[in-house]
């Protein structure tokens, strides 16, 4: 690995300084596409399993106190301070897997990032394109330092390296000093964490790993602005983050890349609400399908996928699934959508998850690991055998996950994951808040307060007014945008 004395500096300069001006012009529609995608996701979050026990316990830290440091909470009137918002919001865009990825990192870049600078960007009254450009830069952040791995993850990548993004992302909001934010990032190393523990066991601590993490960045900032100094060789020293969390790292061409690639240009939507790892097995199911195979054909079914998809969505399928594990297990994933033909938040829920057929067609399914895949962050290819019962078999193959820049959703696929979202958060259809969302992400760049957003988000009344879009005056085309037609 090579080593460079000047990753915390270069991380800074980067984010304190970019320029929503010098974002590229399809980074910026990425970046809002993105946002929009992850606010509608948050927004779903508020009635996901264990979404009102982590909400009462963030509000008996303490009221809101001061009304200037508050920020609302996604999908409900409820307004918390600054580091108790981040909190619940990072938890709500995690807990149903549904947040977008970048593959190559092994990272969700939005997951910590927007929650904490959504929260920020509330309190503090900071204008649209610097909340925008702050997100930029933050993901960079975030995944590069996934993608400056070649070896295996080892650690929950999506808590430790959003932390650092986010930390950054929340100083240049701000208005930090550079010396400010680099104490920032050194708080940020002091209280970093994820294990992959909870993903092996398919725990909802998972999710409570981004909600630290997204509290940590405020954290983070506080302490510096109170004068307290952090450590600063925080990635390649001796006890930093990547010495520690990683190996096999070149850090280098991430920050030579800097203000030139923009990462957030390379993450994939989730086309479903299910971990990346278990995608493959929905879309391979649904091809199953697509040939005529159906859940009383099949004997058994092989799905053979790289090693990583293997590590995170592997596991068996068993009764008394709770949602957590079930969103991070193929053979459930892949039951529902041969069963179905279709999955999203309500096969998560109830009465879904003790299906008595969903659950033996799932024990039918086995995933097995392609040996001849090295790559440690590869999902795909993916191939699915089905040997049915009457002694034919039926093949399927994937070479890219539906959602990943290469395969991207359709205008229409993209509409109907947001009109689920805010349905399933609200507990009915909201088109009026889709059409207000997407109106105010568009035209964000332009906003002198971009706190209106995580009001909308709240679903605040006033707020919607404000960005209130007639039917008659709605975007040409399903999932199309105000700039987007």
């Amino acid at each position: 690995m090579t080593q460079s004395a000047h990753a915390a500096d270069r991380f800074t300069e980067h984010v304190l300084g970019l320029d929503w001006s010098a974002v590229s012009a399809g980074a910026q529609a990425d970046m809002k596409h993105v946002l929009l995608d992850t606010l509608a996701v948050g927004i779903a979050g508020r009635k996901a399993w264990l979404a009102d026990q982590l909400l009462y316990l963030a509000q008996g830290w303490g009221g809101a106190g001061d009304e200037d440091r508050a920020a609302s909470v996604f999908g409900g009137a409820v307004r918390l301070p600054t580091p108790a918002a981040a909190y619940v919001n990072g938890y709500q865009i995690h807990c149903q897997a549904y947040d977008c990825v970048h593959e190559s990192a092994v990272v969700h870049p939005l997951a910590v990032v927007c929650a904490a600078l959504t929260a920020e960007a509330e309190s503090s009254g900071v204008s649209g394109a610097d909340y925008l450009a702050a997100m930029v830069g933050a993901v960079d952040v975030a995944a590069g330092l996934g993608v400056a791995v070649q070896g295996p993850i080892r650690f929950f990548r999506s808590a430790t390296a959003g932390l650092f993004g986010a930390t950054l992302g929340v100083a240049r909001l701000r208005g930090a000093t550079k010396a400010q934010a680099l104490d920032a990032l050194g708080h940020a190393l002091s209280q970093a964490a994820g294990t992959l523990q909870a993903h092996l066991e398919g725990s909802p601590s998972l999710s409570v790993q981004i909600a630290d993490a997204a509290r940590a960045a405020i954290v983070a900032n506080d302490l510096a602005v109170a004068g307290f100094p952090g450590p600063r060789d925080v990635f390649e020293g001796p006890y930093g983050y990547l010495t520690l969390f990683e190996t096999d790292w070149e850090i280098e061409p991430v920050l030579a890349a800097l203000g030139e690639t923009f990462r957030i240009e390379e993450v994939s939507d989730k086309a479903f609400p299910v971990g990346q790892g278990a995608q493959g097995a929905i879309q391979l199911m649904k091809a199953l399908r697509d040939e005529g195979v159906r859940p009383g054909d099949v004997e058994r079914i092989t799905l053979t996928a790289p090693p990583l998809v293997h590590r995170l969505a592997g596991r068996p399928a068993r009764d008394a699934m709770h949602p957590s594990y079930a969103r991070l297990c193929a053979a459930y994933a892949g039951a529902v959508a041969l069963s179905r033909g279709a999955v999203g938040l309500t096969d998560f829920t109830g009465d879904a998850l003790e299906d008595r057929a969903v659950l033996r067609l799932a024990e039918t399914i086995t995933v097995e690991t392609d040996d001849a895949i090295s790559d440690p962050t590869s999902f795909t290819p993916q191939t699915a055998l089905a040997h049915l019962a009457n002694g034919k078999e039926v093949q399927a193959r994937i070479r890219t996950l539906s959602g990943a820049p290469g395969d991207p959703m359709t205008p229409q696929d993209v509409a109907a994951k947001r009109a689920e979202c805010l349905a399933f958060g609200f507990g009915e259809a909201r088109p009026d808040l889709d059409r207000a969302l997407a109106s105010a992400v568009w035209t964000a760049p332009t906003l002198e307060d971009s706190g209106v957003l995580s009001r909308l988000a709240s679903g605040d009344p006033d707020a919607l007014k404000r960005f209130a879009v007639a039917d008659d005056d709605a975007p040409a085309g399903p999932g199309a945008t105000p700039d987007e037609p």
